[in-house]
């Protein structure tokens, strides 16, 4: 029995994703798949990289349906399909041809004098003064004091985020299989009366990384999740680390990360 029928297309509203949205749904439709926009067995995003996280938030991180990216975009390193290769892709789907991924999210609860915010993330959180001063926070690992930074903030990745602004930041690549925590510094004052770290530190998964505002006059923050800003004011403490909840990628059977490594940034 083959085990995705039911499929969910998402795409931006680019010209190119639209003309391959419609070549793939009369494809699918060919192959007696079912289109819909509700429960799904397989989801697909069209475009790049922004609409795969934007996807899966817009599905509220479902845990019973697969994940895939048909790349219209440009980097596109979370997409993993070439629009010139959908009858493939389809034939592929068609035959139960395809392997699957488990990838963690990020699980963030962000806590101010009047409340508690929760939110899931695929790549990252990033924490900055919401006016984009100089940022003072006490960063501590399971409640073990790690460092009291200044910079401009800080960055807490995935290993899937860690190829995004992570990065560009010189943090390092983390292969999507290793369940991890990075925390990046973003522009750290580095000098005689500041000692913030410069490089970035990779724990393993069941670390919790807390994060508090260093003075009460700046303790008004903005909470960066997935490319998406909030400001929060009176924040207490942000908490972040990686969940039990995980999405299910699905690769192609000749999916190499190393390869895509290579292809994304070396060539």
């Amino acid at each position: 029995m083959r085990k995705i029928n039911k499929i969910n297309i998402i795409a931006n509203d680019d010209k190119m994703s639209i003309e391959t949205k419609n070549k793939l749904e009369k494809l699918l439709k060919n192959n007696n798949f079912e289109i819909t926009n509700n429960k799904s067995d397989l989801a697909i995003a069209i475009g790049g990289d922004g609409t795969f996280i934007n996807t899966v938030h817009k599905l509220n991180f479902d845990t019973n349906t697969y994940y895939v990216g048909i790349n219209t975009g440009t980097l596109g390193f979370l997409q993993d399909i070439n629009p010139d290769n959908l009858e493939d892709f389809v034939n592929n789907l068609n035959n139960d041809n395809f392997k699957t991924e488990k990838i963690a999210l990020q699980h963030t609860e962000i806590t101010t004098n009047q409340n508690k915010h929760s939110c899931y993330s695929l790549n990252e959180i990033v924490v900055r003064d919401n006016k984009f001063k100089t940022t003072h926070l006490i960063i501590k690992v399971n409640d073990k004091l790690l460092e009291e930074f200044a910079g401009d903030g800080l960055l807490v990745s995935t290993s899937l985020g860690s190829t995004a602004y992570n990065a560009s930041l010189e943090g390092a690549m983390v292969a999507f299989d290793i369940n991890c925590v990075q925390i990046s510094p973003i522009a750290p004052l580095v000098n005689r009366v500041y000692k913030s770290l410069k490089q970035s530190i990779i724990l393993p998964e069941k670390n919790i990384i807390t994060i508090e505002p260093r003075y009460e006059k700046n303790n008004d923050l903005l909470v960066i999740v997935d490319g998406k800003p909030e400001f929060y004011t009176d924040v207490t403490h942000v908490k972040t680390k990686i969940s039990d909840k995980k999405i299910t990628y699905l690769r192609m059977n000749d999916y190499d990360y190393i390869d895509k490594i290579r292809e994304k940034f070396l060539k």
